[in-house]
């Protein structure tokens, strides 16, 4: 069974930092995009950061840019997400995902994403 587990998630203070990590199974996601994905209390799930197989194409939402840091290991089948400098508007489920359909395009739309993990809760206190 494919498999993508979140954790690092917690209550942190604002302008404080959490790193939060996606561990894949089941099959081997090296050559996928992957993504992070996160969706508040009553709005939709939004963009957050992707990476490409490769490393070499990143995207991140603009709300996040210059705070967040995505990064991956294709060996150990593990993304990371760091979020740095922490608003209360970050407050939000996380999940990470996969794009079996792209090795290198990174797009925006949680449709066009396969594979979801369970999501971790990130609290951010004002």
């Amino acid at each position: 069974q494919v498999q993508l587990v979140e954790s690092g998630g917690g209550l942190v203070q604002a302008g404080g930092s959490l790193r939060l990590s996606c561990a894949a199974s089941g099959r081997t996601f090296s050559r996928y995009v992957m993504g992070w994905f996160r969706q508040a209390p009553g709005r939709e799930r939004e963009f957050v950061a992707g990476i490409s197989w490769s490393g070499d194409t990143i995207r991140y939402a603009d709300s996040v840019k210059g705070r967040f840091t995505i990064s991956r290991d294709n060996v150990k089948n593990t993304m990371w997400l760091q979020a740095s400098s922490l608003r209360p508007e970050d407050t939000a489920v996380y999940y990470c995902a996969v794009d079996a359909g792209n090795t290198e395009q990174v797009v925006t739309t949680a449709a066009l994403y396969d594979y979801w993990g369970q999501g971790t809760q990130v609290t951010v206190s004002s």
